[in-house]
């Protein structure tokens, strides 16, 4: 009985220097699946003291923040969670703000449909954001994303560090699965990443840099086998789409708030994430998936691969296809 109160009284200490390192006020915009997944991660992980959940439907964020505060005593976390029906006034002081408001592409949807109506969405929701939390990072999830995230950054105004679009760990996170599922190993031990736009036809998962603990995939794989996974890892969005109905949600908001938890522990990590280039892979004025540290400024540094001719090419395609969606904001009436 002494060891497990002593054992009790090291786990509530422990909790609370993990509290205080992170006094922080997180908001995520847009309470739907993946809006709410998100913060209900973050919640869990106890990455902020208040969390805020907004939504433009009447009483749908106070019901999901509710839902979530009912659980406390069941997970164990101390999180406060308050929910909002588009009072952006609750969200200031915010140090991240995670963006997941918008409509998913729907059959006979043009991408200039999707692209005119979630445009004005995310670059009113940015602004009202800054207008309570002018220092806040913000996350970008809305779709399509990188030109979303080119957008938030282009209207914002905001230094570039502090807008990141999170695709690339999202895909990172779907390449690294199939790998797992053709290898038979834990996804722990794999590194692998997804470069490029977040888009069935714009991303690049580089099968060629993919190890298992240190030896190349490539090596345990065989091409086909190899290329299938890079194949089914691009549409790897668009396979849950068809089974579920509707697009995911686990993934996308684990991804968002491991996003997050990087930022506000200042972990460092290195994610694959959409942000501004200038110069980097010798694109600029665009924003695209690309490895980078992540701390608590936001993203800190661009990790430049060594790309061969191929991986190039691709990527400078991908670049060209998002700029070409871009093209579309000039046309609005924002």
């Amino acid at each position: 009985m002494k060891y497990q109160s002593k054992s009790s009284e090291i786990c509530t200490l422990q909790k609370k220097v993990i509290t205080k390192i992170i006094k922080m006020k997180i908001t995520v915009v847009g309470a739907g699946a993946v809006g709410a997944t998100c913060a209900d991660n973050i919640m869990r992980k106890e990455l902020c003291e208040d969390l805020v959940l907004l939504d433009i439907k009447e009483g749908f964020a106070e019901g999901k923040a509710l839902d979530m505060t009912q659980t406390a005593s069941l997970l164990g976390f101390d999180t406060k969670v308050t929910g909002s029906t588009n009072d952006y006034s609750k969200t200031a002081g915010s140090h991240v703000a995670v963006i997941t408001s918008g409509i998913p592409r729907k059959p006979g949807m043009t991408r200039e449909e999707l692209i005119g109506i979630n445009a004005g969405i995310v670059k009113n929701v940015t602004e009202n954001l800054l207008k309570y939390s002018p220092d806040c990072i913000v996350v970008v999830i809305s779709n399509p994303m990188d030109t979303m995230t080119y957008l938030a950054l282009t209207s914002s105004g905001l230094p570039k560090h502090r807008i990141i679009g999170m695709g690339g760990i999202l895909d990172s996170s779907r390449f690294k699965t199939y790998l797992q599922q053709a290898i038979g190993c834990s996804q722990h031990d794999l590194q692998a990443t997804v470069i490029g736009g977040h888009g069935d036809t714009t991303m690049i998962p580089l099968t060629r840099l993919a190890t298992y603990q240190g030896v190349p995939v490539t090596s345990v794989l065989t091409d086909e086998t190899a290329a299938k996974v890079a194949a089914d890892t691009m549409v790897g969005g668009a396979t849950l789409t068809a089974m579920l109905g509707t697009s995911a949600w686990y993934a996308p908001g684990a991804a968002g708030a491991a996003l997050v938890e990087s930022i506000v522990r200042d972990e460092k990590r290195v994610y694959p994430c959409c942000v501004k280039l200038d110069g980097e892979y010798g694109q600029n004025d665009i924003c695209l998936g690309v490895p980078v540290v992540i701390g608590k400024n936001g993203w800190e540094k661009i990790i430049e691969l060594d790309l061969n001719e191929e991986e190039k090419a691709l990527f400078n395609k991908s670049a060209d296809a998002v700029r070409s969606m871009n093209s579309v904001l000039a046309t609005l009436s924002l």
